[in-house]
């Protein structure tokens, strides 16, 4: 079921296929926040975020042609910001790592915390907030240790609240895929966790 938000970025689209630049600027305002959170966990290097940013919208505006509909547009373009980050990586040589920003999980000004860390935070006595941010620290630790590919998988699903569909399509990879890459992460993570939180086998986070 099309979604409100959705239909508003198909309607943005098209007007951006018969010309109007101002709606792609409006796309791009939209979600340059979005795709430079996704970026700033591929690369380690922060200075490198912006730019590759700039070149997944410039990418994004020369292939909006031959953007059919047939997934959402922002799960479109995420791919296109998985694409560019991987490629520049490669051409720099250099392994995709969480950079110390998105191991906070949050935005430079503070602005959407990750969701792990919410519902690790509620409590309120000191005992429970730093214990909280034990657990927040090992999470992002066993997050950084896992292969690329658990990595985004994981982050796609966690951080940025897609759906196995959606990020069957940014991967480009079966649905089966992403469910096992997801599964291996969290028990991964939850290996890292079973110390501080003394996880019964099996339990994941």
């Amino acid at each position: 079921m099309t979604t409100p938000d959705a239909e508003a970025d198909a309607l943005l689209v098209d007007r951006v296929k018969h010309g109007d630049a101002r709606a792609f600027e409006l796309l791009v305002v939209k979600y340059q926040r979005r795709i430079e959170r996704l970026i700033a966990r591929m690369v380690r290097d922060v200075d490198l975020v912006q730019d590759i940013a700039q070149e997944t919208f410039i990418r994004a505006y020369r292939a909006m042609p031959q953007f059919r509909g047939e997934s959402a547009f922002y799960t479109w373009l995420y791919r296109i910001a998985v694409n560019t980050a991987k490629k520049a990586l490669m051409e720099l040589k250099r392994d995709p790592l969480i950079t110390e920003s998105a191991r906070l999980g949050r935005d430079e000004d503070g602005e959407e915390t990750s969701r792990l860390e919410n519902e690790l935070s509620d409590g309120e006595t000191p005992d429970n907030v730093l214990a909280s941010r034990q657990v927040a620290a090992a999470v992002n630790t066993a997050i950084e240790a896992l292969s690329d590919d658990l990595r985004q998988a994981i982050l796609l699903r966690e951080i940025e609240g897609l759906s196995y569909e959606e990020i069957a399509t940014v991967m480009n990879c079966p649905i089966g895929t992403v469910r096992s890459r997801i599964f291996r992460a969290r028990e991964a993570i939850a290996e890292r966790l079973r110390p501080l939180l003394d996880t019964r086998e099996g339990e994941r986070w």
